[in-house]
């Protein structure tokens, strides 16, 4: 007798159970509302999210709602709820309104806004747009609700002090393009900004390959869309090399955490002209950002702080009813009916918050795949590196055989970039140390690292401990950091730097004084260096 597995058996019915509804997020919005009146300023936003709500549930809210106080409004699954909290310490109001898709079946666009704030202080906004569907990938491309527009024209959306529009921003001049790259570097800033270059050859100096307008639209309050002109890229060039600047018509997003020392192959995703070139190429680099903005609103903004839930804001506003009710000595039936209700609307958030739950577990499976991945592929990649090293080898030839070495320390980064990919990698402190230091000898700093590259490299491979003090070349030595050792943490480990490149100069007189302290990733197969090319400062020396 043949035995088969339960899931065999459940396959005839299969068919007959319907599939699961996960609920997504799909983008997050806060701000603070601008105007003197706070008061004024909430009752204008809300308004105006009334109003888009009418529309889109397609009836006539019930009276309630125009005064801005609680509602739950049944459409046939064009629901809408609202949910508010005022006492003497705080007044805050919520809105939640679904709304099927109209061109998919069984998807559902879910629509969170809360206004609140507290008595003598400003109005603050917040978001949340969420989606229901069967679907194993949404093919969709994110925009925030219209009313957002309405609240930034009539009220003022603010991001701190800067006004936050659904306008691209222009740079006229240099102090434009100075103030831009402050904004690049802010550790603070949350929100990404997408820089569209002008093509040298544009006879209109601020006409970019990419549509600018349609693209600040869709994301105002997820990201900044700025029009950089030909001849102001030279600013962000000069001040974060070429590695990390964009022109030429090219297009780069600059996400936030964004730093001189940026890996640009992390992020911070560089859009070739050529890739913008034809309607179908912009609209479809025109979805990537906006997807960008999105993904970045939801990793940035934290839930329960910045932005809140519908759910919370209706479960304290259950609980101040509740509260009331027993104060006042209100009947037990009264009592009993306000606890039912609010039973079945935690239930309903159950529900949702389960169907969400589903699709951050999946979510967090897929980056542990997409990291998996992206090790294997380092490994696969550093594998092939020594492959075609060792048949250079094998062929009597170097590498580095016709390598030019660098000039200028302008150069260095790039140089390494090129020259010494999969072999010696800089750290970001490397990086900017490399940018302007006092010491000289440019070219003696890059033989070093190619001796890293080669010879230390090679005997690590070769099974080496990297107990190596040997000459590098006459006058500089590879040998322990004594004293001078200290712990560098990279890739989410913390590492010891015990070994450093050294020249016989007075470690006084910078210019002079050569040190590259460095340690061995096992994983990457890489030289990293962690600091060159002065000498360090720690607590021995």
């Amino acid at each position: 007798m043949r035995h088969t597995s339960l899931s065999d058996a459940l396959r005839p019915t299969a068919g007959r159970v319907s599939q699961v509804v996960r609920e997504r997020e799909i983008l997050r919005v806060a701000a603070a509302l601008g105007g003197s009146d706070g008061e004024q300023a909430g009752a204008a936003a809300r308004q105006s999210i009334l109003k888009w709500a009418e529309r889109r549930t397609g009836g006539q809210l019930p009276g309630a709602a125009w005064s801005h106080a609680e509602f739950d409004h049944l459409a046939g699954g064009r629901n809408c709820a609202v949910a508010r909290i005022v006492d003497e310490s705080l007044d805050v109001w919520a809105i939640r309104a679904d709304v099927p898709d109209k061109t998919v079946a069984q998807r559902v666009w879910t629509t969170e806004a809360v206004v609140g704030r507290k008595p003598g202080h400003g109005s603050l906004f917040s978001l949340r747009l969420l989606v229901s569907s069967p679907e194993s990938e949404l093919q969709i491309e994110p925009a925030v609700p219209k009313f957002v527009h309405e609240i930034a024209d009539s009220c003022g959306l603010y991001s701190g002090t800067k006004r936050l529009t659904s306008e691209p921003s222009v740079i006229w001049s240099e102090e434009d393009a100075k103030r831009l790259i402050d904004v690049l570097v802010d550790p603070d800033r949350v929100r990404p900004v997408f820089v569209l270059t002008t093509p040298d050859y544009s006879t209109d100096p601020y006409s970019t390959l990419l549509d600018p307008s349609p693209l600040a639209r869709a994301t105002i309050g997820l990201a900044e869309v700025v029009v950089l002109p030909a001849r102001f890229t030279w600013a962000l060039t000069e001040r974060f090399g070429k590695r990390l600047s964009v022109f030429g018509g090219a297009a780069r997003v600059y996400r936030p955490g964004f730093a001189e020392d940026a890996n640009p192959y992390a992020g911070h995703e560089l859009i070739l002209a050529e890739r913008l070139s034809g309607d179908e190429n912009a609209l479809r680099v025109s979805a990537l950002l906006r997807q960008i903005a999105a993904t970045e609103s939801i990793r940035q903004l934290r839930l329960g702080q910045e932005v809140l839930s519908f759910s919370v804001v209706r479960e304290q506003s259950l609980d101040a009813v509740r509260a009331r009710l027993e104060a006042e000595g209100a009947a037990d039936v009264v009592q009993l009916r306000a606890a039912h209700s609010q039973i079945n609307k935690i239930k309903d958030d159950v529900r949702r918050l389960k169907e969400e739950q589903l699709w951050v577990l999946e979510e967090h499976k897929l980056a542990e795949d997409r990291a998996a991945t992206a090790e294997t592929q380092l490994r696969a990649a550093s594998f092939r590196i020594q492959q075609l090293l060792e048949q250079l080898r094998v062929g009597g030839e170097s590498p580095d055989i016709n390598i030019q070495l660098p000039s200028l320390w302008d150069e260095f980064s790039d140089w390494c970039e090129r020259n010494l990919v999969g072999r010696v990698l800089l750290s970001p402190r490397a990086r900017r140390e490399v940018k302007s230091p006092e010491f000289r000898e440019v070219g003696t700093a890059a033989r070093c690292l190619l001796w890293l590259a080669n010879a230390y490299r090679d005997r690590r491979l070769e099974g080496g401990d990297g107990d190596l003090r040997v000459s590098v070349e006459p006058g500089i030595q590879n040998d322990r950091c004594g004293a001078d050792s200290f712990r560098f943490d990279w890739q989410g480990k913390r590492n010891s730097v015990e070994w450093h490149i050294k020249n016989g100069g007075n470690t006084r007189d910078r210019s002079r004084c050569l040190r590259i302290y460095y340690f061995w990733d096992e994983s990457s197969h890489q030289v990293v260096v962690a600091s060159m090319p002065g000498h360090i400062t720690t607590g021995a020396s």
